[in-house]
């Protein structure tokens, strides 16, 4: 329920701060003396368009506040933690509107967007009257409406998992077919790509053998070149390193006997000299096998070409073939088993689908059943709240395409006649305000024990009425309350004497402003309201009389 509202600089509004109570509350004032702004501040804090008209002449912004009380609440309280605000059992909200027509809005202290206070606002705040939240007008609310009263919780819960988990079939079925509607294709796609992989032998080292052998043969002609060069050098010139290296050992082979100092020096000489001898043989053996064949290389071209073509057309480097040749046997197996997985998903989709119908068949049933007998109640009600002839009509209607949903396959519509002997129309057709939201309050009479929203607001629902139908409409709203926190802004006493506690708006002139207030009335200023509303501004004995009879004649609690 709403506990407290504070206002800010909004409209004729300087500072108000209201603590609110359960049960039935009337707002009643003179005429012009802004007895809506408080439920415009309202409107505005749960969503409302904002304008800079909003904002009281002088001031620089307005500021709305309510602070709701959660508890008995817990889906406003999952909501809330869905859009990860904080969540117990207050909900502070708040708006702001600047002058130049900026707007922010917030939630728990966290800033969010207008379309959220919105959705929040839903949730918490009935408005009906001349007013943006008639609920009632939509069709989702007409159809939940109509399944509170048929009790279908328990139906509609096994509905809406039976739905998610066709969902989830779907969406399961889609990924399988990677978004292929032939599933053979694919196959046929994958298979071809493999027999251009498979048939290379990808792998790492063998890839790398293959470059290495490329770059070696295509230089084959300057390394048979310089082999050649080099054996001249090393070898094959009588001035060669060999050559010179052995006569060099030979020297000091003469001199070892003369000098044993020179022996070491003898010995890396003679070591040397092996060793150039095995690198000579060694380069010589290089040389020899050195393969000029163009038919070879041009082979090793052709393979080399099929790669960097392969790579091309994969989109990537040659070392990442063994990748996409991975990947796509992994395709190809998973097509096989996504056919087997199909088969299931297709026998498990057709198994819960007859289920689901059957289901939804049940619950269609039931929701005609209970439309015949709110219609009848609502329209019993309307004959009470002074509209002879009008009538509530019903209708559960099949989805033409059949499609699947967490609520069934109907749609439910609201239609009604305030005439007798007019057609039924749907209820956002109906011209007066007044009428519609009598209808809207015949029906909440009739549903209150199956909605959850908390807050039940009436502007204006007594318009064009009088006499014992005002006071039926008091005692209707009062029977409201004590399921909900019912708000009503009145211009009859009949009703206001109802109401549980009673604020009065009143307008008075500060300096060069026009201000409005609102006051909580005690039982003497009660009287005295009730009494103006009965006999005008001059209160006599027999006035005060009167409203002190319908002040006791209220229904108990």
């Amino acid at each position: 329920m709403l506990r407290h509202i504070t206002i800010r600089d909004f409209a004729l509004v300087d500072r108000l701060e209201l603590e609110l109570h359960g049960g039935m509350t009337v707002l009643t004032g003179e005429t012009g003396a802004g007895k809506s702004i408080l439920l415009d501040a309202m409107g505005l804090a749960l969503g409302d368009r904002a304008s800079a008209d909003a904002v009281r002449a002088g001031g620089d912004k307005a500021e709305i506040h309510l602070d709701f009380d959660l508890a008995g609440l817990p889906a406003v309280r999952h909501w809330l933690e869905q859009q990860e605000l904080e969540a117990d059992d207050e909900c502070l909200i708040r708006r702001v509107v600047q002058a130049g027509g900026r707007s922010r809005g917030f939630i728990n202290g966290s800033p969010v967007p207008v379309s959220l206070l919105r959705e929040l606002g839903e949730q918490l705040v009935d408005l009906h009257g001349q007013h943006e939240h008639q609920s009632l007008l939509r069709r989702d609310i007409q159809r939940s409406t109509l399944d509170n009263i048929a009790e279908n919780d328990t139906m509609l819960a096994d509905l809406a998992r039976q739905a998610d988990r066709l969902a989830e079939l779907d969406a399961e079925q889609n990924r399988l077919r990677g978004g292929h509607a032939d599933q053979e294709s694919r196959r046929d796609y994958v298979d071809f790509q493999l027999q251009e992989l498979d048939a290379l032998d990808l792998a790492p080292e063998s890839i790398a053998k293959l470059e290495a052998e490329h770059k070696r043969l295509a230089n084959a002609g300057d390394l048979l070149q310089l082999s050649q060069a080099l054996l001249t050098q090393l070898s094959e010139d009588e001035d060669s390193a060999q050559s010179r290296l052995g006569q060099a050992v030979r020297a000091l082979d003469e001199q070892l006997a003369v000098d044993p100092g020179l022996g070491e020096c003898h010995e890396l000489l003679a070591s040397a000299s092996i060793q150039l001898d095995e690198a000579v043989d060694s380069l010589r053996r290089h040389a020899e096998g050195l393969d000029l064949d163009p038919a070879h290389l041009e082979a090793l071209n052709q393979k080399i070409q099929t790669l960097s073509d392969l790579a091309r057309k994969h989109r990537c480097n040659v070392d990442q073939l063994i990748e996409v040749r991975d990947s796509l046997h992994q395709e190809r197996e998973a097509l096989d088993q996504a056919g087997e997985r199909l088969q299931a998903i297709n026998a498990e989709r057709e198994a819960l689908l007859q289920a689901y119908r059957k289901s939804a068949l049940a619950l269609r049933q039931r929701r005609e059943s209970a439309a015949e007998s709110l219609a009848e109640a609502v329209t019993a009600q309307l004959a009470d709240l002074g509209m002879g002839g009008a009538a509530l009509r019903i209708q559960v209607i099949p989805r033409a395409d059949g499609s699947i949903s967490r609520h069934g396959l109907d749609d439910v519509l609201f239609e009604v006649r305030t005439n007798p002997g007019q057609a039924f129309a749907p209820m956002h057709r109906i011209a007066s305000g007044g009428e519609l939201s009598r209808l809207s309050l015949a029906i909440q009479v009739v549903a209150s024990h199956g909605t959850n929203i908390p807050v039940l607001i009436f502007d204006e629902a007594d318009s064009g009425i009088g006499g014992g139908v005002a006071e039926v409409v008091g005692r209707h709203l009062r029977q409201l309350g004590r399921q909900h926190q019912v708000l009503c802004v009145t211009h009859l006493p009949q009703v206001a004497a109802q109401a549980n506690w009673h604020l009065r708006v009143s307008k008075h002139s500060e300096k060069d402003n026009t201000v409005s207030d609102v006051t909580l009335l005690a039982d003497d200023d009660r009287l005295q309201e009730v009494a103006r509303m009965l006999g005008g501004m001059k209160l006599t004995d027999t006035t005060l009389e009167h409203a002190r009879e319908m002040l006791e004649r209220a229904l108990p609690g």
